[in-house]
């Protein structure tokens, strides 16, 4: 498969102020809606093709930290500097559930594929519950911060990563299933939707790419500032990241992304906040303060 090396012809469809910063967007599962959340706290939901404002949700009062979007799209799940995680639902703009991070910023938080998981992250506390709210396990504290929390395609195994690299975990179990380690800090990773490939973004202004099957690795670097931001595309092909007022986009088929040059895409005036793919399809979103 040939890399793609030329920048695509693209045009805004739609933009939209939130009134603050944008700390972090999400696509619904059938790509037809995205949530953005400011750092104030207020989360929009906007209708994909018009850029129509399908909601507005409180959000956190202290400022929204992260979103996560349930499987069946019905569900919202938030983070926040309220020490909290709540649920909304899209269809009354209502919150249906709170549940307490065990500190006082909640900063990470991910929706397992088939729903049934919700795994928190606040500071070095990680916890996992049940789509109820019902609270399964709470993990032994990590040395460091948790900088993010990423579940593998199929649901089995979740990863977090922080100062050292990056850890495998099954639920059921308190201790690593395996340990990916890095002499820096990760402070932002995404996994491939295939599962072969997990990419973490430095402290360092690199990005880190590991194979999950061997644990083979390798670094790109060349970007202005640090990376917290990443976001496979549906194929696994595409790896967007942030790092700069530009969103760099990798192409990683064939022998992966090792030698070869990203696509700059630069619509923004501002150092990019977030970046995402859509569920399905190469429509990406990028925020920016």
């Amino acid at each position: 498969m040939a890399k793609l090396t030329q920048l695509p012809k693209l045009e805004p469809r739609w933009r939209h102020s939130v009134g603050d910063h944008v700390i972090d967007l999400c696509w619904s599962p059938d790509g037809s809606l995205v949530a953005a959340a400011s750092v104030s706290g207020p989360i929009r939901v906007f209708g994909v093709p018009t850029g129509e404002l399908k909601c507005e949700l409180p959000g956190h009062n202290f400022g929204t930290t992260a979103l996560s979007w349930h499987p069946d799209g019905k569900t919202l799940a938030s983070a926040g500097q309220d020490r909290h995680a709540r649920f909304w639902d899209i269809a009354t703009g209502k919150e249906r559930l709170a549940l307490d991070g065990g500190s006082a910023w909640v900063e990470h938080l991910a929706w397992s594929p088939r729903g049934d998981f919700l795994l928190t992250a606040a500071g070095k506390k990680l916890k996992l519950w049940q789509a109820d709210g019902t609270l399964v396990r709470e993990y032994p504290p990590e040395s460091h911060t948790i900088a993010g929390v990423e579940w593998g395609a199929k649901g089995k195994v979740f990863v977090i990563c922080g100062y050292g690299g990056v850890k495998f975990f099954f639920p059921t179990r308190d201790e690593p299933s395996d340990v990916f380690e890095w002499k820096g800090s990760i402070i932002g990773m995404s996994w491939s939707p295939d599962s072969t490939m997990l990419a973490g973004g430095g402290q360092d202004a690199t990005v880190h790419f590991w194979y999950t099957k061997t644990g083979e690795d390798l670094q790109m670097s060349g970007y202005p500032s640090k990376i917290r931001e990443l976001s496979w595309d549906s194929t696994s092909r595409f790896l967007a990241t942030t790092g700069g007022e530009r969103v760099v986009v990798w192409d990683c088929s064939g022998d992966g992304p090792a030698g070869s040059s990203p696509l700059m895409l630069q619509y923004h005036e501002k150092p990019i906040s977030s970046v995402r793919f859509q569920r399905a399809g190469l429509l990406l979103a990028s925020g920016c303060p």
